[in-house]
């Protein structure tokens, strides 16, 4: 991950960029405006860096996002080669390509973290912006000053000082006007435009002329239209520093022009001091001319060539490089003020002394190689000398007691596995035995090359030498005689391991079967169907009919621990111990059969008795069913029908309330079979019959069958004898009940007996009503007071008879009063008491407040207030 927020030299000098005020725009997070003039600015930018290498870039995150016109941008702009692209089309290709862009970044010394080239590959805009705006730091603006945005701020203002109405103090609210940008072409090309003519009230015409003369005349892209920085309260920074970096480097060459002058003055001051640098370097270099040396003088000088290298030598390298930067600066400043170049006297050249110094350099190195080539010869004897005797003592360790080992008798009272551990270990003692026999060679080979080199020593070396050439003779002829011997009593005890391993092989899998057999024949078993026990005897009979079979197996394992017993016997074959491969023995072969032969006739006995358990148990099971499958679609059908009773408004409500009393006379009839099944049921459990095929309906289910259809015609008949309670009350004729029934049955889309909330909503605006959410609350709180969420037919009809009845008003009540009053504003306890009943006229007078209009008369009474506040419009 790269991170671009800083710019300023760190202390070990790399590039970190700009601590910005803003930082990236706090967590990436740009304002609209902002991202936009990036986004154009930047586009610009690359592809008038682009378009020299003949292609261009239309929207700057996706077209980065493979890295191929990152990396052809970055080769553009610094003139150098990257690391070969990857031109698949593969994710981790466009990774790689993005790597090598970000890498070839940071090595131009700029700190980078928190850009990732996933995040460049996956067209992040944020990422890919800010991943731009380093490359310009680095690229264009960076190279203005080692503190970017300072030296680019301050270039702006020293060009622009002489500008009226000029002031550039940022790279953001400062260049809104237009002034900056057309100050800076001023400056350097008054030609090209009219400053005196420009207003500061004018930044259209202002921005608009300096891009346009930009672009034609200066090579400058147009990056940013005059909307993008007139239309935003702060332009973005990244943007006009772009922008303006462009200016600078377009400008750039005119400030060569200003030093240039500079020079001219200088070129006389030169002549005394390249007169002085002449001589300095006329004498140096006859100082440091060293004369040829033969052979004999320089072994003369081998005892001192330490000393010379470190004492004598180090001063004439400073003098012989001092001698060559003279040189150097005295061309350089002679050339520099247009004098002829100076050529030392003959044998004093640069060259000349350098081949001097090679020669010496020559000599040393030969007397260094002539010094180091005998030591390494002493060395060497040294060496090998040592290296014989280590690697003789560690053989002679290692064939110590191997020849007693050899000659041992021990394979003669082993067993077939011990024999098989002796030739084991005697195969890995020839393993290790063949891998001495590079050391011996080795040892030989130095023996030999210490001759060769006339090693002082040389006759005990070849004494030790030859006796352990002679005792690895010996070894090699003990160790096949016993090999022999190893192998020839292996193959004797191989033919009795092979019979123990076949008597292992077949007794093992038929002790597993009588064992298996034995526990599948004292198994008890649980069956709850009568196929279950069909199929336990069944497979039992097949079982019975594998005994024969098995029989024989066991005389055959018998049969090969006869054979065993016969070769021991025989050949007097030492073998201790008893069968490796198993511990299974003749005894126990026959005890477990017998035990087989006795629990079969068992198991015969006990499937018997389960079969007939299981005979009864079916019986319950359809007895059961029969009445199951009768009673579970007769509740069935009548809960349907009383459902229909109620939905379909045949007749009266007193006709429906005949018949449903009738329905449920009848279900009440019904008990008595309920009762019968519940019987059955009983038996059922008391057998511990856990299902039944035969039906889908348990005794639960029919319970609680039962009891909702109990429910239901208690509920339905409550229900249409609330309607006829309602229906009398509210004075509702049966042609409005059936349309109310109707509307009802229409919008219960569930055929449930009730709306949803969204179903009675539908419903009311289909009758007519303007609902807004309160409006459609308060209707709620009304038909639906506990809150559930449904609304029943009886709250339906309560609801649609009590919108639908006569009701009295404020208005109409003021009005009554009104007329008690005799027209007037206010009325009087009289005629309160002359017009109403005495508790009623009471109840009026007590509750009314005084009337404080201008026209009232002493105890006039506000029958206004009272009748608003009757209707909760205003407070009694």
């Amino acid at each position: 991950m790269y991170n671009m927020d800083q710019d300023q030299y760190d202390g070990d000098g790399e590039i970190a960029y700009m601590h910005q005020e803003d930082d990236w725009d706090r967590d990436m997070l740009l304002d609209p405006a902002w991202e936009k003039q990036q986004r154009k600015t930047f586009t610009a930018w690359c592809n008038s860096h682009l378009r020299k290498a003949g292609t261009q870039i239309d929207n700057i995150e996706e077209d980065f996002r493979d890295g191929l016109k990152l990396m052809l941008l970055l080769e553009v702009i610094s003139g150098e080669r990257l690391a070969k692209p990857e031109r698949g089309k593969m994710r981790v290709h466009k990774i790689s390509n993005v790597n090598k862009a970000l890498n070839f970044i940071t090595g131009k010394g700029v700190k980078l973290v928190s850009i990732g080239a996933e995040e460049i590959v996956d067209g992040n805009a944020k990422m890919t912006l800010g991943m731009i705006w380093t490359i310009i730091l680095r690229f264009a603006i960076q190279d203005i000053s080692t503190s970017a945005k300072e030296g680019l701020l301050l270039w702006c203002q020293r060009k622009t000082a002489p500008y009226k109405n000029v002031n550039i103090q940022n790279f953001h609210i400062s260049w809104k006007d237009g002034l900056g940008f057309c100050a800076l072409i001023h400056r350097h090309r008054p030609e090209l435009i009219d400053y005196a003519k420009l207003r500061k009230d004018d930044p259209m015409t202002n921005l608009n002329t300096a891009f346009d003369v930009a672009e034609k005349y200066l090579d400058i892209p147009k990056m940013l239209d005059a909307e993008d920085i007139v239309g935003t309260a702060r332009p973005d920074e990244k943007a006009i520093m772009t922008y303006v970096s462009s200016f600078y480097h377009a400008f750039s060459g005119a400030q060569k022009a200003e030093t240039a002058a500079n020079r001219i003055c200088k070129v006389l001051a030169v002549n005394q001091e390249n007169e002085q640098l002449m001589e300095d370097y006329e004498k140096l270099a006859s100082d440091n001319r060293l004369p040829e040396n033969t052979m004999a003088a320089m072994q003369q000088k081998l005892e001192d060539f330490r000393d010379y290298r470190r004492l004598h030598k180090p001063p004439k390298v400073q003098e012989k490089c001092q001698l060559e930067i003279n040189f150097n600066t005295l061309q350089t400043k002679l050339r520099l003020s247009n004098r002829p170049a100076f050529m030392p006297s003959e044998g004093k050249m640069v060259s000349d002394i350098n081949n001097a110094w090679g020669g010496l350099e020559g000599a040393e190195k030969g007397y260094e190689e002539w010094l180091l080539n005998e030591i390494r010869r002493l060395e060497r004897l040294d060496h090998l000398a040592e290296k014989f005797r280590q690697k003789a003592t560690i053989h002679e360790a290692w064939t110590e007691g191997k020849e007693a080992m050899l000659q041992k008798h021990d394979y003669e009272t082993a067993s077939l596995s011990e024999i098989k551990a002796l030739l084991k270990k005697h195969e890995a003692f020839e393993s290790d035995l063949a891998a001495h026999q590079d050391r011996v060679e080795q040892i030989a080979a130095i023996a030999q090359e210490l001759n060769e080199l006339d090693y002082y020593d040389s006759p005990s070396v070849n004494t030790r030498c030859q006796n352990i050439c002679d005792q690895w003779d010996a070894l090699g002829a003990l160790t096949h005689k016993r090999s022999d011997a190893l192998q020839r009593t292996e193959k004797l005890l191989e033919t009795i391991d092979q019979l123990y391993l076949e008597f292992a092989k077949r007794a093992a899998p038929f002790n597993n079967w009588m064992e298996g057999a034995m526990e599948d024949l004292q198994d008890t078993f649980i069956v709850h169907t009568i196929e279950e026990i069909q199929g336990l005897s069944t497979a039992h009979e097949q079982f019975k009919a594998t005994l024969p079979e098995a029989d024989k197996e066991r005389q055959a394992i018998l049969g090969i621990h006869n054979e065993i017993a016969k070769i021991v016997q025989t050949y007097h074959v030492n073998m201790a111990g008893t069968n490796p491969y198993t511990t299974i023995n003749p005894q126990e072969v026959n005890a477990k059969w017998d035990k087989v032969r006795q629990l079969v006739p068992q198991r015969d006995q006990a499937l018997i008795e389960e079969h007939a358990r299981q005979q009864n148990n079916e019986r319950l099971r359809r007895q059961f069913a029969n009445q199951a499958n009768v009673i579970g679609p007769w509740i069935q059908t009548k809960m349907e029908e009383i459902g229909r009773i109620s939905m379909e408004m045949n007749g009266t409500l007193e006709d429906q309330l005949t018949h449903l009393r009738q329905y449920e006379k009848n279900i009440v009839n019904y008990k008595p079979k309920i009762d019968q099944l519940e019987g059955d049921h009983q038996l059922i459990q008391e057998a511990l019959i856990f299902d039944n095929k035969h039906t889908n309906y348990t005794m639960e289910h029919i319970r609680v069958g039962w009891e909702q259809l109990l429910t239901t015609i208690a509920r339905t008949i409550n229900e249409i004898e609330n309607q006829v309670l309602t229906r009398d009350a509210k004075g509702i004729s049966q042609e409005q009940l059936n349309e109310y029934r109707a509307s009802f049955n229409h919008f219960d889309r569930k055929r449930s007996g009730f709306m949803d909330a969204e179903d009675f909503k539908t419903c009311l605006i289909s009758i007519g009503y303007n609902l807004g959410e309160n409006e459609f609350s308060r209707i709620m709180s009304i038909v639906d007071p506990n809150r559930m969420g449904i609304v029943t037919f009886q709250g339906f009809i309560d609801f649609m008879s009590r919108e639908t009845a006569d009701t009295d008003t404020a208005d109409q009540v003021v009005a009554s009063f009104k007329v008690l009053a005799g027209d007037k504003n206010y009325i009087l306890p009289d005629e309160l008491r002359r017009e109403l009943p005495p508790d009623q006229a009471d109840y009026c007078i007590a509750r009314m407040a005084p009337y404080t209009g201008p026209d009232g008369v002493p105890g006039a009474l506000d029958y206004m207030s009272f009748s608003t506040a009757l209707y909760g419009e205003s407070d009694l």
